[in-house]
Protein backbone atom coordinates (compact mmCIF):
# COMPACT_ATOMS: atom_id res chain seq x y z
CA UNK A 1 0.00 0.00 0.00
CA UNK A 2 1.34 3.43 -0.93
CA UNK A 3 1.11 6.63 1.02
CA UNK A 4 -2.29 8.28 1.49
CA UNK A 5 -2.95 11.75 0.20
CA UNK A 6 -3.98 14.65 2.41
CA UNK A 7 -7.57 14.50 1.21
CA UNK A 8 -8.05 10.87 2.16
CA UNK A 9 -6.48 11.36 5.58
CA UNK A 10 -8.54 14.50 6.24
CA UNK A 11 -11.75 12.75 5.18
CA UNK A 12 -10.97 9.81 7.48
CA UNK A 13 -10.82 12.23 10.42
CA UNK A 14 -13.47 14.70 9.17
CA UNK A 15 -10.59 17.15 9.59
CA UNK A 16 -11.55 20.78 9.07
CA UNK A 17 -15.29 20.06 9.54
CA UNK A 18 -16.92 22.51 11.94
CA UNK A 19 -20.29 21.52 13.38
CA UNK A 20 -22.58 24.44 14.31
CA UNK A 21 -22.98 25.08 18.00
CA UNK A 22 -25.86 23.13 19.47
CA UNK A 23 -29.10 24.65 20.75
CA UNK A 24 -30.93 22.90 23.61
CA UNK A 25 -34.28 21.39 22.63
CA UNK A 26 -36.65 19.08 24.46
CA UNK A 27 -34.66 15.96 25.25
CA UNK A 28 -31.44 16.87 23.47
CA UNK A 29 -29.37 19.30 21.42
CA UNK A 30 -29.99 20.48 17.85
CA UNK A 31 -27.02 21.47 15.69
CA UNK A 32 -27.83 23.67 12.70
CA UNK A 33 -31.07 25.45 11.90
CA UNK A 34 -32.73 23.12 9.40
CA UNK A 35 -36.24 24.56 9.54
CA UNK A 36 -39.55 22.71 9.66
CA UNK A 37 -40.90 20.45 8.26
CA UNK A 38 -37.96 18.18 7.50
CA UNK A 39 -36.88 14.69 6.54
CA UNK A 40 -35.16 12.69 9.31
CA UNK A 41 -32.72 9.76 9.23
CA UNK A 42 -32.51 8.02 12.60
CA UNK A 43 -29.65 5.85 13.87
CA UNK A 44 -26.79 5.44 16.32
CA UNK A 45 -24.34 6.09 13.45
CA UNK A 46 -21.36 4.69 15.35
CA UNK A 47 -18.48 4.54 12.89
CA UNK A 48 -20.38 6.34 10.11
CA UNK A 49 -19.76 3.33 7.90
CA UNK A 50 -20.85 2.55 4.34
CA UNK A 51 -24.30 1.41 5.48
CA UNK A 52 -24.92 4.66 7.34
CA UNK A 53 -23.86 6.66 4.32
CA UNK A 54 -26.23 4.69 2.09
CA UNK A 55 -29.12 5.39 4.49
CA UNK A 56 -28.29 9.11 4.53
CA UNK A 57 -28.00 9.18 0.73
CA UNK A 58 -31.49 7.72 0.38
CA UNK A 59 -32.90 10.16 2.92
CA UNK A 60 -31.14 13.01 1.12
CA UNK A 61 -32.76 12.08 -2.19
CA UNK A 62 -36.15 12.06 -0.49
CA UNK A 63 -35.47 15.44 1.11
CA UNK A 64 -34.39 16.90 -2.24
CA UNK A 65 -37.53 15.60 -3.96
CA UNK A 66 -39.66 17.34 -1.33
CA UNK A 67 -37.56 20.50 -1.22
CA UNK A 68 -36.98 19.98 2.51
CA UNK A 69 -33.93 19.92 4.80
CA UNK A 70 -32.43 16.66 6.06
CA UNK A 71 -31.81 16.10 9.78
CA UNK A 72 -29.76 13.21 11.18
CA UNK A 73 -31.21 12.05 14.50
CA UNK A 74 -28.81 10.20 16.78
CA UNK A 75 -28.39 9.32 20.44
CA UNK A 76 -25.89 9.90 23.20
CA UNK A 77 -24.80 7.68 24.76
CA UNK A 78 -25.11 4.82 22.30
CA UNK A 79 -28.32 2.90 23.15
CA UNK A 80 -26.35 -0.35 23.46
CA UNK A 81 -24.93 0.94 26.73
CA UNK A 82 -28.42 1.26 28.21
CA UNK A 83 -30.17 -1.66 26.54
CA UNK A 84 -27.38 -4.22 26.48
CA UNK A 85 -25.58 -6.06 29.28
CA UNK A 86 -22.58 -3.77 28.83
CA UNK A 87 -21.61 -0.81 26.60
CA UNK A 88 -20.05 -1.64 23.25
CA UNK A 89 -16.68 -0.02 22.47
CA UNK A 90 -17.23 3.09 20.37
CA UNK A 91 -15.74 3.42 16.88
CA UNK A 92 -16.17 7.21 17.14
CA UNK A 93 -16.40 9.67 20.00
CA UNK A 94 -19.50 11.87 20.11
CA UNK A 95 -17.60 14.83 18.62
CA UNK A 96 -16.11 12.70 15.84
CA UNK A 97 -19.53 11.22 15.05
CA UNK A 98 -21.04 14.70 14.75
CA UNK A 99 -18.21 15.87 12.47
CA UNK A 100 -18.64 12.79 10.28
CA UNK A 101 -22.39 13.34 10.07
CA UNK A 102 -21.99 17.02 9.25
CA UNK A 103 -19.43 16.22 6.55
CA UNK A 104 -22.12 14.29 4.64
CA UNK A 105 -24.04 17.51 3.98
CA UNK A 106 -26.96 17.11 6.38
CA UNK A 107 -28.77 20.34 7.28
CA UNK A 108 -29.07 19.55 10.96
CA UNK A 109 -28.15 16.99 13.63
CA UNK A 110 -30.39 16.26 16.58
CA UNK A 111 -28.59 14.49 19.43
CA UNK A 112 -31.09 12.97 21.84
CA UNK A 113 -30.12 12.13 25.41
CA UNK A 114 -30.60 8.38 25.66
CA UNK A 115 -31.49 7.35 29.20
CA UNK A 116 -33.31 4.46 30.82
CA UNK A 117 -36.40 6.69 30.95
CA UNK A 118 -36.20 7.34 27.20
CA UNK A 119 -35.68 3.64 26.52
CA UNK A 120 -38.86 2.82 28.45
CA UNK A 121 -41.06 5.28 26.49
CA UNK A 122 -43.83 3.93 24.32
CA UNK A 123 -42.64 4.28 20.72
CA UNK A 124 -45.69 6.36 19.78
CA UNK A 125 -44.95 8.83 22.53
CA UNK A 126 -41.33 9.02 21.41
CA UNK A 127 -42.30 9.67 17.80
CA UNK A 128 -44.92 12.24 18.84
CA UNK A 129 -42.19 14.12 20.70
CA UNK A 130 -39.78 13.89 17.77
CA UNK A 131 -42.45 15.17 15.39
CA UNK A 132 -43.18 18.07 17.72
CA UNK A 133 -39.47 18.98 17.89
CA UNK A 134 -38.65 18.70 14.19
CA UNK A 135 -41.90 18.80 12.24
CA UNK A 136 -41.49 15.51 10.38
CA UNK A 137 -42.45 14.95 6.76
CA UNK A 138 -40.73 11.56 6.52
CA UNK A 139 -38.47 9.26 8.50
CA UNK A 140 -35.76 6.90 7.21
CA UNK A 141 -34.34 3.98 9.25
CA UNK A 142 -32.69 0.63 8.63
CA UNK A 143 -34.99 -2.35 8.16
CA UNK A 144 -34.10 -3.85 11.56
CA UNK A 145 -34.57 -0.59 13.46
CA UNK A 146 -36.57 -0.76 16.71
CA UNK A 147 -37.28 1.76 19.42
CA UNK A 148 -39.43 2.27 22.46
CA UNK A 149 -40.20 0.08 25.45
CA UNK A 150 -39.44 -3.55 24.72
CA UNK A 151 -38.30 -2.68 21.21
CA UNK A 152 -41.96 -2.61 20.13
CA UNK A 153 -41.41 0.25 17.68
CA UNK A 154 -40.65 -1.89 14.63
CA UNK A 155 -40.59 -0.38 11.14
CA UNK A 156 -44.10 -1.70 10.49
CA UNK A 157 -45.45 -0.12 13.67
CA UNK A 158 -43.64 3.14 13.01
CA UNK A 159 -45.22 3.17 9.55
CA UNK A 160 -48.64 2.65 11.13
CA UNK A 161 -47.96 5.55 13.51
CA UNK A 162 -46.82 7.65 10.55
CA UNK A 163 -50.02 6.91 8.59
CA UNK A 164 -52.00 8.52 11.38
CA UNK A 165 -49.57 11.38 11.90
CA UNK A 166 -49.09 12.26 8.25
CA UNK A 167 -45.44 11.14 8.26
CA UNK A 168 -44.00 8.75 5.66
CA UNK A 169 -41.79 6.05 7.22
CA UNK A 170 -39.22 4.15 5.16
CA UNK A 171 -37.32 1.08 6.37
CA UNK A 172 -34.31 0.46 4.10
CA UNK A 173 -32.60 -2.86 3.48
CA UNK A 174 -29.20 -2.95 5.13
CA UNK A 175 -26.11 -2.70 2.95
CA UNK A 176 -24.43 -6.10 2.68
CA UNK A 177 -20.89 -6.86 1.53
CA UNK A 178 -19.74 -10.45 0.99
CA UNK A 179 -23.14 -11.68 2.12
CA UNK A 180 -23.11 -10.00 5.54
CA UNK A 181 -24.60 -6.66 6.61
CA UNK A 182 -22.17 -3.82 7.18
CA UNK A 183 -22.44 -3.01 10.88
CA UNK A 184 -20.49 -1.41 13.69
CA UNK A 185 -20.27 -4.82 15.36
CA UNK A 186 -18.66 -6.34 12.28
CA UNK A 187 -16.15 -3.48 12.04
CA UNK A 188 -15.24 -3.68 15.73
CA UNK A 189 -14.50 -7.36 15.22
CA UNK A 190 -12.33 -6.66 12.16
CA UNK A 191 -10.33 -3.96 13.95
CA UNK A 192 -9.83 -6.12 17.04
CA UNK A 193 -8.51 -8.92 14.81
CA UNK A 194 -6.09 -6.52 13.12
CA UNK A 195 -7.85 -6.54 9.71
CA UNK A 196 -7.64 -2.77 9.33
CA UNK A 197 -7.88 -2.95 5.53
CA UNK A 198 -11.25 -4.71 5.73
CA UNK A 199 -12.35 -2.14 8.30
CA UNK A 200 -11.35 0.58 5.86
CA UNK A 201 -13.47 -1.04 3.14
CA UNK A 202 -16.54 -1.15 5.39
CA UNK A 203 -15.99 2.33 6.81
CA UNK A 204 -14.96 3.85 3.41
CA UNK A 205 -12.16 5.52 5.36
CA UNK A 206 -9.28 4.70 7.69
CA UNK A 207 -10.17 3.76 11.24
CA UNK A 208 -8.45 5.95 13.83
CA UNK A 209 -8.05 6.19 17.59
CA UNK A 210 -7.56 9.19 19.84
CA UNK A 211 -4.98 9.00 22.58
CA UNK A 212 -2.51 10.76 24.82
CA UNK A 213 1.26 10.26 24.72
CA UNK A 214 2.61 8.94 28.03
CA UNK A 215 5.99 7.78 29.30
CA UNK A 216 6.77 4.20 28.33
CA UNK A 217 9.41 1.60 29.06
CA UNK A 218 12.16 3.39 27.14
CA UNK A 219 13.30 0.41 25.07
CA UNK A 220 12.68 2.28 21.81
CA UNK A 221 15.04 5.11 22.71
CA UNK A 222 17.72 2.69 23.83
CA UNK A 223 17.34 0.84 20.52
CA UNK A 224 17.71 4.04 18.49
CA UNK A 225 14.06 4.54 17.50
CA UNK A 226 12.21 6.60 20.14
CA UNK A 227 8.52 5.80 20.34
CA UNK A 228 5.40 7.69 21.29
CA UNK A 229 3.43 5.54 23.71
CA UNK A 230 -0.20 6.43 23.05
CA UNK A 231 -2.83 5.40 25.58
CA UNK A 232 -6.37 5.48 24.20
CA UNK A 233 -9.46 6.04 26.38
CA UNK A 234 -11.03 2.97 27.95
CA UNK A 235 -13.61 1.54 25.58
CA UNK A 236 -11.75 2.58 22.42
CA UNK A 237 -11.66 0.20 19.45
CA UNK A 238 -8.12 -0.89 18.57
CA UNK A 239 -6.38 -4.13 17.52
CA UNK A 240 -5.68 -6.52 20.35
CA UNK A 241 -2.16 -7.09 19.03
CA UNK A 242 0.00 -6.78 15.94
CA UNK A 243 2.37 -4.38 14.20
CA UNK A 244 0.95 -1.92 11.68
CA UNK A 245 1.85 0.83 9.28
CA UNK A 246 -0.08 4.04 9.62
CA UNK A 247 -0.01 7.68 10.61
CA UNK A 248 0.16 9.65 13.85
CA UNK A 249 -1.46 13.08 13.59
CA UNK A 250 0.28 15.79 15.61
CA UNK A 251 -0.83 19.44 15.29
CA UNK A 252 -2.24 18.94 11.81
CA UNK A 253 0.70 16.89 10.51
CA UNK A 254 0.20 13.18 9.76
CA UNK A 255 3.53 11.44 10.36
CA UNK A 256 4.19 7.98 8.88
CA UNK A 257 4.64 5.50 11.71
CA UNK A 258 5.19 1.87 12.62
CA UNK A 259 2.68 1.05 15.34
CA UNK A 260 2.68 -1.83 17.81
CA UNK A 261 -0.80 -2.52 19.20
CA UNK A 262 -1.07 -4.04 22.65
CA UNK A 263 1.69 -4.92 25.05
CA UNK A 264 4.73 -6.34 23.22
CA UNK A 265 5.06 -10.01 24.27
CA UNK A 266 8.79 -9.57 24.90
CA UNK A 267 8.13 -7.19 27.81
CA UNK A 268 5.98 -7.73 30.85
CA UNK A 269 4.95 -4.17 31.72
CA UNK A 270 3.39 -1.32 29.71
CA UNK A 271 3.43 2.46 29.82
CA UNK A 272 2.01 4.54 32.61
CA UNK A 273 -1.71 5.10 32.79
CA UNK A 274 -2.58 2.34 30.31
CA UNK A 275 -6.29 2.12 31.23
CA UNK A 276 -7.27 1.73 27.57
CA UNK A 277 -5.63 0.30 24.44
CA UNK A 278 -1.89 0.97 24.13
CA UNK A 279 -0.36 1.92 20.76
CA UNK A 280 3.43 2.24 20.60
CA UNK A 281 4.26 4.44 17.63
CA UNK A 282 7.65 4.96 15.99
CA UNK A 283 7.18 8.16 13.96
CA UNK A 284 9.34 8.26 10.82
CA UNK A 285 11.23 11.53 10.46
CA UNK A 286 9.88 13.09 13.66
CA UNK A 287 12.03 14.58 16.39
CA UNK A 288 10.70 16.34 19.44
CA UNK A 289 8.93 15.86 22.75
CA UNK A 290 5.36 14.55 22.53
CA UNK A 291 4.75 13.70 26.18
CA UNK A 292 1.25 14.78 27.16
CA UNK A 293 0.23 15.51 23.56
CA UNK A 294 -3.22 14.52 22.28
CA UNK A 295 -2.86 12.69 18.95
CA UNK A 296 -4.83 10.58 16.49
CA UNK A 297 -3.45 7.24 15.27
CA UNK A 298 -4.59 5.80 11.91
CA UNK A 299 -3.67 2.23 10.99
CA UNK A 300 -3.49 1.56 7.24
CA UNK A 301 -2.11 -2.01 7.01
CA UNK A 302 -0.85 -4.87 9.16
CA UNK A 303 2.87 -5.50 8.84
CA UNK A 304 3.18 -8.61 10.99
CA UNK A 305 1.69 -10.45 13.95
CA UNK A 306 3.02 -9.86 17.44
CA UNK A 307 5.43 -12.47 18.75
CA UNK A 308 7.86 -12.98 21.58
CA UNK A 309 11.58 -12.54 20.89
CA UNK A 310 14.07 -14.49 22.95
CA UNK A 311 16.83 -11.99 22.18
CA UNK A 312 16.51 -8.20 22.41
CA UNK A 313 18.90 -7.89 19.49
CA UNK A 314 16.48 -9.87 17.29
CA UNK A 315 13.65 -7.60 18.41
CA UNK A 316 15.64 -4.49 17.52
CA UNK A 317 16.46 -5.86 14.06
CA UNK A 318 12.83 -6.74 13.28
CA UNK A 319 11.46 -3.43 14.53
CA UNK A 320 14.00 -1.49 12.47
CA UNK A 321 12.86 -3.55 9.49
CA UNK A 322 9.23 -2.60 10.19
CA UNK A 323 10.18 1.07 10.35
CA UNK A 324 11.98 0.73 7.02
CA UNK A 325 8.86 -0.87 5.52
CA UNK A 326 6.86 2.17 6.58
CA UNK A 327 9.51 4.51 5.22
CA UNK A 328 9.36 2.78 1.82
CA UNK A 329 5.57 2.57 1.63
CA UNK A 330 4.43 5.78 3.31
CA UNK A 331 7.50 8.00 2.98
CA UNK A 332 9.26 9.91 5.71
CA UNK A 333 7.70 13.35 5.33
CA UNK A 334 4.49 14.30 7.17
CA UNK A 335 1.25 15.01 5.32
CA UNK A 336 -0.23 18.40 6.19
CA UNK A 337 -3.96 18.45 6.94
CA UNK A 338 -5.64 21.77 6.19
CA UNK A 339 -8.28 23.43 8.32
CA UNK A 340 -9.21 23.53 12.02
CA UNK A 341 -9.56 20.58 14.36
Amino acid sequence: MGSADAGELARSLAWGVVVPRGVPVDGGVLHGCPGSPCVAAIGAFDGMHAGHRQLLDRARRDAASRGLPLVAVTFDPDPSGILGPEPQPALLSRDDRLRMLWSTGVDGILVLDFTAAVASLDYRRFMDGLAATLGLASVHVGEGFRLGAGGEGTVARLAAWGAGAGVDVFGHRLLALDGSPVSATRIRRDVAAGDVQEARRLLTRYHFSHGTVVHGRGEGTSFGFPTANVVCPAGSVAPASGVFGGYVVVDGLAWPAAVNAGLPPTFADGGEGASGPLLECALVGFSGDLYGAAVEVMLTEELRASRRFGDVGDLRSVVLGNIEQVRRRLGEAPVRLEGPR
